[in-house]
């Protein structure tokens, strides 16, 4: 007999208000996300408690209590008020998991700024488009970082984090600002559709798309911590997710400190030995990952005693669905349940297995509504279906008070329709309230949990002098879920070799980003189309899946 609190019963008694008011101590209709995610902590008189605990990448520890976190913030805060930024103004951030990357965002929350994330492995055209998209104010890096900045068709000012170096010398001084004199202002209380997130989404089509993330999206962060991760207060948290992207901004920071919780950050990339050490080391007891991540853990076959001596109690994974045989394993051998959960950059997360909640569970679904959302399941005629029946996931909004997305930043696609949200997802609801994936009804490739965008991968390889046409897809790979297969046509004169192949992937990761390069190529004589030119993507996804084409 389960003792966790049923899901229906929840529901009955559940409202936005409650979630709100817990929140945010000033009870004004307004917000402001430091006053939610450290100044009110500050207040409760919880000023002691670990805001942070961070690895850099020779080991060494260090943390951030919330008192610090407001006294650091506090002198960034008004390094930033004396160069004019201010409210609505988006300040880019492209650092390591860092105490600097923390300080950063709380400060920019702190003037009522937007903070917009950069992840570190972007390369020069991911980084020009998403500063001029956004008309970014002022950039905050490191000398490991800076040289992606170089070249750009615009950049805002530099705040060089480590000082400026030889080739930057107008760069600003991180440790000049941090002797500042802290900021006297109060944080501005603001509109809870006032945006204090700028995210961009790979799409499809064209460039990706831009997500302002407005305050009234803190409800919906808070309750993904509470009931689906079930973070408690003696938890030692980790999630792995990078806060370059939505799931390690929105709840590898935002949602742990909204409930006034330790986060972890390992600065080191990934590796099963890594993990294991950290996670022994800092006593993890609450974990979350991409599936990749518990599929390389697996495949190293570190883990399969870990329960002995790991003191996990709950363990989450979000990106793509997780199989059977890794859930098992991680029951098995870490000891504890692990949740699957949904959601996307613009809607935060939307559909899990809640670790908190008792309701159906099962491998391989997407679990049910998150408390505040109506999901329903819709036709072409965005009629609702029945149960059993595959169709596009869609938000019911006005039924779902949690529901925070007010459309793309910059009207790039019109995602809303007879008053639901469209995810583009294919999905089917189970007779027991639960819902599971069907397949997708566009050509994102999920590879090791990032959703790229297929046009950005097919541009980049295009600029190559030899290729002519370029098509990519996802092709299904044992640990990284999809990897990305680029099909290439040549123009004359150029020959199909290995090490053309190499130079166009390295091309694609120089200008790209490290995660999404092609790591198969296939040189064709010509791309599957439409009559009217169009790239039959779902024949180049077929031929991928195919063993027999594997290359």
């Amino acid at each position: 007999m389960s003792t966790l609190p049923d899901y229906q019963s929840y529901l009955e008694t559940f409202s936005v208000d409650d979630v709100i008011a817990r929140l945010d101590d000033h009870r004004d209709g307004k917000a402001n996300a430091f006053e939610s995610c450290c100044g009110r902590h500050l207040r409760a008189g919880r000023g002691d408690v670990l805001a942070l605990v961070h690895e850099d990448t020779q080991g060494q520890v260090n943390t951030l209590t919330y008192a610090e976190l407001d006294a650091e913030s506090a002198k960034l805060a008004g390094w930033f008020a004396e160069r004019g930024l201010g409210v609505g103004d988006r300040i880019a951030c492209m650092l390591p998991r860092s105490p600097e990357l923390l300080v950063a965002v709380l400060a920019t929350w702190r003037i009522g700024a937007v903070y917009q994330p950069l992840f570190t492995a972007f390369g020069p055209d991911a980084v020009d488009y998403r500063l001029g998209r956004a008309d970014t104010r002022l950039l905050i890096t490191d000398q490991a970082n800076r040289f992606k900045f170089d070249g750009l068709t615009q950049c805002p000012p530099v705040l060089a984090v480590g000082g400026p170096d030889a080739g930057h010398a107008d760069d600003l001084d991180w440790q000049d600002a941090l002797d500042h004199a802290p900021i006297q202002a109060t944080p501005p209380r603001l509109s809870r559709d006032e945006p204090f997130l700028q995210m961009f989404t790979s799409g499809t089509v064209g460039k990706p798309k831009g997500v302002a993330v407005p305050l009234a999206g803190m409800p919906a962060f808070a309750l993904y911590m509470e009931l689906a991760v079930d973070l408690r207060e003696s938890d030692r948290f980790w999630n792995m997710a990078d806060p370059g992207w939505a799931y390690g901004l929105y709840y590898a920071i935002a949602g742990p400190l909204l409930l006034g919780v330790t986060t972890h950050f390992c600065e080191a990339g990934f590796s099963a030995e890594g993990a294991m050490a950290f996670m022994k080391r800092h006593r993890i007891t609450n974990f979350a990952a991409a599936p990749t991540a518990y599929r390389l853990m697996k495949a190293s076959g570190l883990f399969d005693d870990a329960h002995q001596t790991l003191e996990l109690r709950a363990a989450s994974s979000a990106g793509e669905p997780l199989n059977t045989e890794v859930v098992t394993w991680v029951e098995r051998s870490l000891g504890c349940p692990v949740m699957d959960h949904y959601g996307q950059t613009e809607t935060g997360m939307t559909c899990n297995n809640h670790h908190a909640l008792d309701h159906p569970k099962h491998v391989g679904a997407m679990g049910v509504p998150m408390p505040g959302y109506r999901l329903a399941i819709l036709d072409a005629e965005y009629n609702e279906l029945p149960p059993g029946e595959p169709g596009v996931l869609a938000v019911d909004i006005e039924n779902s008070p949690v529901h925070f997305f007010q459309g793309y930043t910059w009207q790039e696609k019109h995602p809303f329709a007879e008053g639901y949200y469209l995810t583009g997802d294919v999905v089917i609801k189970n007779e027991d309230g639960t819902f599971q994936f069907a397949g997708r009804d566009d050509d994102i490739i999920t590879t090791a949990g990032y959703r790229v965008g297929p046009t950005d991968v097919e541009n980049s390889v295009m600029t190559h002098a030899a290729v002519a046409e370029s098509a990519a897809v996802g092709q299904p790979d044992e640990i990284r879920g999809e990897i990305i297969k680029s099909y290439i046509v040549l123009r004359e004169g150029f020959e199909a070799s290995d090490e053309l192949a190499n130079e166009i992937r390295q091309l694609v990761r120089e200008r790209l980003s490290t995660h999404a390069f092609p790591r198969v190529i296939e040189f064709v004589e010509e791309l599957p189309k439409t009559p009217s030119g169009k790239i039959q993507r779902f024949k180049l996804r077929a031929d991928a899946a195919d063993p027999a084409s594997a290359k």
